[in-house]
Formats: structure tokens, C-alpha cells, sequence
């Protein structure tokens, strides 16, 4: 029976060795159900794994082959027929029966010689039972399901907004190309690499992982704030424009702030979003910026983006310089363990470098690029588009 239509006459499946007792049962059931009957436990099992089983079923204990407790035992063991009632309707009147048939899983017990109205209320009483767990499990799976893909939804719409707010960053300097892309892709390679790492392990779970992955796009969303005359300048900076320029990371934190403040609640990859804004300039040895943060200090997050981000920033083309090859720039990575970099993450780095070479090519600024960051990163024979 279908767990929404009440309408429509319940099956009943009776089950017993004897005919005089299938044809006494069918003959109380037939007016108020449809009744389907078996005279062995196989040919019961094949009848409840079918494509319409029953909706309850009637259960002899005493069967040659196998008997009544085997039936309901396979009965609740299969995930297709496990919420099908059973009630054992037997000769076996022990207490000891009675209470071997419920621990198996049976809705009910009765006793032969049977009391064919107390058979009757029973039936109705355990099927009326099914019939709302059925609509209630209905409405769950529903529930389920729309919650799923509201979620999905939900997360859609975030990634969008993170990749259209970091995109703002970006659009004040065409130079910059993926380079959002690029480092969002090794930041995660490079959690992945250290995530069994005790001194990471506890921190860099899958999920931090991927909050990690949303987090990193916006890195760089306070270059929104810096103005156009320094963060487009071809040249070096001096001394005044890069104090303004180093405002970035203060700028970045706030916006993110002020985005979780409207929002009325705390997100938490928007959390880590701000300690990467703020943080990602950092250096190990304190002689970074914005708050001269050293060590561990400094937030593993901040952390895995200052490796991503200067990676990236040596092998890029800029309007001031060419990009430089691979080999070059992971030296110079080597060479900042333990002054620029976590000394750990300069050590994963080197073992994934193929990993960072990989994702530089894939995510390539443009195809008429890609021969040259090909050349760059020292990957000979690679045609552009592939």
C-alpha cells in the first residue's frame, strides 16, 4: 500500500504450512484486505522482496525448512523488507516463545486457537501503526532531499559570491591574470601534502581543507581599497607608496569583516578568509607585515598563502618584470625556510613542487601565455590548449 493513499485496501501476506489455516485466515482477512498467501518460508521471503510486497504479514512459526524465527530473521536483516510488520501467529504459547519472536523484531504475538475479532483489531492496529511511519519516513526522505539541495544551492551562490567579490581585486590589475586560481589550487595541494603532519594534522582536516579552498580567493580583496596610481604603477614603490600599499591586508580584514557583520552571524570560512587577508604577508621571522606576527603566531592559514602567494608572484609575468622560471623560484622559496617561510611548509612545498609546476600551466593567463609559463617552469613540448 502506498504510505500516502489510505484509500486502497492493504495486502496481507499469511504464511503457514497448513491449508485449513491459510484458507481460515484468508477467508476472516479477504473483506477487509488483500490477502496473499504462502505455505513455506522461501516462497514467503520471495513474496516480500518482490516489487509489491505485502504491508503486513501473517507468521506460522512451526514450517518445515525453514521455520517462523528464520523467516523474520531474514525478514528484518534486509533493508527492502525490514519495516514490514510481522505478527507470529502460532501454536508455541511459552513465554520463552513470545518473547524470542519480539527480540527478532515480530510487531506482535498471538496464540492458536485464534479469537478472529482480537486477530482483526490487531492487524488494523499495526497497519494503521505502518501507514504513519511510512508517511512520516515519506515527509523525512522529502525533508531530506530539500534540504540537500537547498544546501547545494546555498554553497553555489557563496562560491559565486567569493569568486565575484575576489574578482573585484583583480579587475583593478589585468596583470594578475588566474593568479587567483593558481594560488586557491596551491593552497590546497599544499594542506593536503601536510594534513597527516602532527604539528597540522589537528587543524587541516578535510573540512578546514576546503573552507581553505573558498578562503583563499580573497586574499588580496583589499587591493580594492589601494589607489589606482600605486596599485598600477609599473615601477617600484616608494617608501610612502608602499606603507599605503601594505594597507591592503588591513583593508581586505575589514571588508570581510563588515560583509560577516551584515550577514548577523559568524561564517566560519569567512573567519579564515580574514586571517589569510590579514595575516598573508607575515614573515617567520617577524619581519613581515601588517603586525610583525613570527612563528606559529602567525595562522596556518596566513601561513600556506604566503608559500602560494610569492610562488606565484615569481613565476608571473608583471608589468615591471617576466616571470621566471620555475627552478629559479622554487630557490628562492628553499632559500626563505625559516626567515620568510614555516619551515614545514617549505619542506612540503619542495616534495609537491611538480604539483605547483602543474597547476602554474593549467591555470596559465592566456593561451598566448601558456608557451611562455610553459618555458618558465621548465616544462619542454607543451603546446598551448593542453
Amino acid at each position: 500500500m502506498n504510505a500516502l493513499d489510505f484509500t486502497e485496501k492493504a495486502t496481507v501476506l499469511v504464511v503457514d504450512d497448513t491449508p485449513e489455516n491459510l484458507a481460515l485466515m484468508a477467508g476472516l482477512l479477504k473483506d477487509h484486505y488483500k490477502v496473499k498467501v504462502a505455505n513455506h518460508g522461501d516462497k514467503a521471503l520471495k513474496i516480500a522482496m518482490s516489487d509489491r510486497p505485502p504491508d503486513l504479514i501473517l507468521l506460522d512459526i512451526m514450517m518445515p525448512d525453514l521455520d517462523g524465527y528464520e523467516v523474520c530473521r531474514r525478514l528484518k536483516a534486509h533493508a527492502t523488507t525490514r519495516d514490514i510488520p510481522i505478527i507470529f501467529l502460532t501454536a508455541k504459547s511459552e513465554t520463552e516463545d513470545e518473547k524470542k519472536g519480539l527480540e527478532l523484531g515480530a510487531a506482535d504475538y498471538i496464540t492458536k486457537p485464534i479469537s478472529p475479532p482480537i486477530v482483526l483489531a490487531r492487524v488494523a492496529t499495526q497497519l494503521s501503526l505502518k501507514a504513519s511511519a511510512d508517511f512520516l519516513r515519506d515527509k523525512n526522505d522529502f525533508l531530506e532531499q530539500e534540504v540537500a539541495k537547498r544546501t547545494q544551492e546555498v554553497m553555489a551562490i557563496q562560491d559565486v559570491t567569493i569568486l565575484a567579490m575576489a574578482s573585484l581585486a583583480e579587475t583593478r590589475d589585468s596583470d594578475t591574470g588566474n593568479h587567483i586560481r593558481r594560488t586557491q589550487y596551491y593552497v590546497k595541494a599544499l594542506a593536503e601534502k601536510l594534513q597527516h603532519h602532527p604539528r597540522f594534522g589537528a587543524f587541516l582536516s578535510s573540512s578546514n581543507i576546503n573552507m581553505l579552498f573558498k578562503s583563499a580567493p580573497l586574499h588580496d580583496i583589499g587591493k580594492v581599497g589601494i589607489p589606482d596610481r600605486i596599485l598600477l604603477k609599473p615601477g617600484r614603490f616608494t617608501p610612502e607608496e608602499f606603507e599605503i600599499m601594505k594597507t591592503h591586508t588591513t583593508l581586505g580584514r575589514d571588508a570581510i569583516a563588515h560583509a560577516e557583520e551584515s550577514l548577523g552571524t559568524k561564517v566560519e570560512f569567512l573567519s579564515m578568509a580574514k586571517d589569510i587577508a590579514l595575516f598573508h604577508q607575515e614573515k617567520w621571522d617577524g619581519s613581515g607585515y601588517p603586525e610583525g606576527r613570527s612563528g606559529d603566531a602567525i595562522p596556518v592559514s596566513a601561513r600556506l598563502m604566503a608559500v602560494a602567494d610569492v610562488y606565484d608572484a615569481l613565476i608571473s609575468r608583471r608589468v615591471y618584470k617576466e616571470g621566471m622560471p620555475h627552478a629559479q623560484a622554487a630557490h628562492i622559496i628553499a632559500q626563505g625556510k625559516g626567515t620568510h617561510f614555516d619551515p614545514d611548509m617549505v619542506d612540503a612545498f619542495l616534495d609537491i613542487q611538480d604539483e605547483f609546476q602543474a597547476i602554474a600551466l593549467r591555470y596559465a593567463d592566456s593561451d598566448t601565455d601558456l608557451g611562455k609559463k610553459a618555458a618558465y617552469l621548465g616544462i619542454a613540448g607543451t603546446a598551448p590548449g593542453q
